[in-house]
């Protein structure tokens, strides 16, 4: 088992995502949102799947749904970094962990 942190941007930029989806879309969209980041968090504290490496080494992504992408860095085997949840509308040029 590990451990996953949240870094305050990550924490910020799900905030962000649950606020925009409470005021443009159903409370089943904000609870949809809520339980995969909730699955994915649970998939990556048992450490035996890990997602989809980026060109930065370490850092790892996973799709939540077609509009966000969490990225994630492991620190160690016992440590696991939330790093941003991003909106792939966005350019990723544009992103900074």
């Amino acid at each position: 088992m590990r451990t996953v942190s949240w870094n305050k941007i990550a924490r910020q930029d799900y905030f962000e995502i649950i606020e925009f989806l409470s005021l443009n879309w159903s409370e089943k969209e904000v609870q949809n949102f809520i339980d995969k980041v909730y699955d994915i968090r649970s998939i990556l504290v048992k450490g035996n799947v890990e997602f989809q490496s980026t060109d930065r080494i370490g850092i790892k992504r996973c799709v939540i749904n077609k509009q966000i992408t969490l990225f994630y860095k492991i620190v160690n085997e016992s440590h696991v970094e939330l790093l941003r949840f991003w909106n792939n509308s966005k350019n990723m040029r544009s992103l900074k962990y």
